[in-house]
């Protein structure tokens, strides 16, 4: 496995300084915000943004996140699927393996839930056509795959190749998913991983904003690095900090801070 740090932990950086910032902490990889790379796009080109990718000797290794295919009907879930057919053109142009997607409806029935499993299903058919693998994020908050367990259970149902997990740490503590249920991750299974920490936060009051670094707060880890080291986990750690408190601050200074608290976490012990 290796580390990554998700530009969602410097949203207000520019894009070009996201690239520079990252490679001189000394990240290996990034995962790319695909709206951030959507507004980047809107004043400059694709073969333009390819070559900085390239020049700053990054490997891209993921692209968050697509919601709203899983949760709408109609006509709005339409537009959902044609914005994201345009994301996995991105992906398939950018060499970005793996896209996140989450946020199933948050009021189920079984027709309901059918009908969003089938949608899974299809999204996971049009990736492979662009050679994207999807991993699906549960949500803790959620009323319906807040946790790693019934997340696998999906997966496994489904049994789409190209259809993974994306174990977010903070989702993983933030719902009621269990120790136990890391032993149904596999290397076949898990796409994708994000990790942060909270600090003295209660698990039903944490928020995105409450983020911080990997050992600055009370998530416990060794369970879940020694999970990925006995699967032989080979992707990506990224670090991701969904905190605006923490884009206010110089972004070149974050990252170098995310690059050492992720080079602690994945230490040999």
């Amino acid at each position: 496995m290796f580390p990554c740090i998700s530009q969602v932990s410097t949203l207000a950086a520019s894009f070009a300084d996201d690239l520079a910032n990252a490679a001189g902490a000394g990240f290996p990889a990034i995962e790319l915000w695909l709206t951030k790379l959507e507004q980047h796009l809107a004043s400059a080109s694709i073969d333009e943004t390819a070559r900085r990718i390239a020049d700053s000797g990054l490997a891209v290794a993921a692209a968050s996140h697509q919601g709203g295919l899983l949760a709408e009907t109609g006509e709005r879930r339409a537009a959902h699927l044609e914005h994201f057919k345009r994301r996995l053109e991105l992906c398939q142009r950018f060499a970005i393996p793996t896209m996140v997607i989450a946020e199933f409806p948050q009021t189920l029935d079984r027709h309901v839930l059918g009908g969003s499993l089938k949608q899974l299903a299809e999204a996971a058919r049009w990736a492979a056509g662009f050679g994207v693998k999807l991993a699906l994020e549960f949500r803790g908050n959620d009323s319906f795959c807040n946790n790693l367990d019934t997340a696998i259970a999906i997966v496994e149902q489904i049994g789409e190749p190209n259809l993974g997990i994306c174990l977010d740490v903070f989702q993983y503590y933030k719902g009621p998913s269990k120790p136990e249920d890391l032993e149904r991750l596999t290397a076949s299974n898990l796409a994708h991983v994000q990790v942060c920490d909270v600090a003295g936060v209660p698990r039903e009051q944490m928020a995105d904003s409450d983020r911080v670094m990997p050992g600055d707060g009370d998530f416990r880890f060794e369970a879940i690095i020694a999970r990925l080291r006995a699967i032989d986990y080979a992707g990506a750690v990224s670090l991701e900090l969904v905190n605006p408190t923490l884009w206010q601050i110089d972004a070149a200074q974050v990252l170098a801070a995310g690059k050492q608290a992720l080079d602690r976490l994945l230490a040999d012990r």
